[in-house]
């Protein structure tokens, strides 16, 4: 399965924010979302980093009181690993696993065009288990 198969299940619709916005808008708009993540763009298309509750828990151990006064330009993460539509889930699973990440927006002709997370991996991996073991199934019913 590829990471386009992916967008055409769950949509190419990313949630992005301006670097020039508080943490503490950005805390309120990751909870109104109920998302994790939001890419960080000057214009919705292209992408300038990316920010993720984790680097708020970050920003809030180095910072302390003083993170909600911070921008998220002062926190995200610049250099985003990003993926094709193109790409296979399982290198993008990969992807995730050695850079210790859970979110990689989708690029096409150098534009943001969706994003996958590690629960968007994960539930493709559990719907490669369920047509595994229903074909096993199927062999094993009908050997007898």
């Amino acid at each position: 399965m590829h990471v386009s198969d992916v967008l055409k299940r769950k949509g190419r619709a990313v949630v992005t924010v301006r670097g020039d916005i508080s943490v503490e808008h950005l805390a309120q708009r990751l909870r109104a979302e109920g998302i994790g993540a939001v890419v960080v763009s000057e214009d919705g298309v292209s992408i300038d980093g990316i920010i993720s509750e984790r680097d708020i828990v970050r920003g809030f151990a180095e910072h302390g009181a003083e993170l909600t006064t911070k921008s998220v330009a002062d926190l995200m993460t610049r250099g985003v690993a990003t993926c094709s539509p193109d790409d296979t889930v399982s290198h993008v699973s990969s992807l995730m696993t050695k850079r210790r990440i859970r979110h990689v927006p989708v690029v096409e002709n150098q534009k943001l065009v969706g994003i996958v997370s590690i629960g968007d991996v994960v539930r493709h991996r559990l719907d490669e288990l369920e047509l595994e073991t229903n074909v096993l199934r199927d062999y094993a019913v009908s050997r007898h």
